[in-house]
């Protein structure tokens, strides 16, 4: 047994090393190697490529088997080119990574709401596969600090390099999701704004089932009633791979009005459906691999 979890471990430490010499190759390469490698990853990945394959074909049912293959193909370059593009963000110099950020409206909303009103900001970033870089251009291109919630990895070398990857620009707090809610609240009240992540599946406790793509599944409650709790203002950020290894644009879009109300589910079925417009934007950056209808209504079958 400790001869299997050390060579885990050197084989964990060997593919950082790997990773670590790919933040020198420029992006165009990267996004070259990007769709070499997503050829590979396609035909190996048979669970991811199944999931994939179901959520495209809950979600676009109107599209042929032949059409929903080549949309999760594209996908897979996406996916391959934002693990490729992380080594940028994760080990290159900070003004490379800044350079290489298109931004896009209003990302000084947040400051200006908080030394104007005192009011905090949610950050509404949906799961394209660009994601880690709005993280990045926030904490790098605007002034008030931030806070977000992480999942702890399973492996403590991994964990370690996600948590360094997301805090090396400063500015920033992540709170393992599994611990109290408490650290968290108190960071937003303190004027942080809160980098949330709002459309995956964590099971039925605090979520309800609303319509994704007419499908119904389970969505946290959480960013409607945090944003009333602390009266919040709530910004969608839109994260974009740009093809030819051009760098990526992040949008910070208007505020969104009417939000939060009263009645949190009705919110929550209102975000989703923003969501399905910007998928309906960038379908194949989308990250179709999660099990997004993974938790079911009472009696109701499993769907994967």
């Amino acid at each position: 047994m400790r001869t299997r979890e050390l060579a885990r471990e050197a084989g964990i430490r060997s593919a950082i090393g790997v990773l670590w010499l790919l933040h020198f190759l420029p992006l165009p390469v990267l996004a070259g190697l990007a769709v070499v490698l997503s050829k590979a990853l396609y035909r190996l990945a048979g669970s991811r490529r199944r999931i994939g394959l179901r959520n495209l074909e809950l979600c676009f049912p109107q599209m042929g088997p032949d059409e929903r293959e080549a949309l999760l193909k594209q996908h897979f370059r996406w996916l391959t080119q934002s693990l490729l593009d992380r080594t940028v963000l994760w080990w290159a110099p900070p003004a490379r990574v800044s350079r290489l950020i298109h931004v896009e409206g209003d990302i000084g909303l947040a400051e200006r709401m908080f030394h104007e009103t005192g009011r905090p900001t949610m950050w509404l970033c949906p799961h394209f596969v660009g994601l880690d870089v709005a993280g990045a251009a926030i904490l790098l291109k605007q002034a008030r600090p931030g806070a977000s919630i992480y999942q702890t990895q399973s492996h403590p070398l991994m964990d370690a390099l996600m948590r360094r990857g997301r805090l090396r620009f400063g500015n920033a707090e992540i709170f393992p999701r599994s611990d109290s809610v408490k650290p968290l609240l108190k960071a937003v009240k303190q004027g942080r704004g809160f980098f949330n992540l709002p459309d995956m599946d964590f099971g039925a406790k605090d979520a309800a089932f609303v319509p994704f793509f007419g499908v119904p599944a389970a969505t946290l409650l959480a960013p409607s009633r945090l944003a009333r709790m602390l009266d919040m203002v709530v910004q969608p950020v839109i994260a974009e791979i740009l093809p030819g290894g051009r760098g990526w644009r992040v949008r910070f879009e208007a505020p969104l009005t009417g939000f939060p109300t009263p009645d949190a589910e009705a919110d929550t079925a209102a975000l989703n459906h923003y969501i399905e417009g910007e998928i309906a934007r960038q379908p194949a950056q989308y990250l179709w691999v999660h099990k997004r209808f993974k938790t079911r209504p009472e009696g109701q079958p499993g769907l994967y």
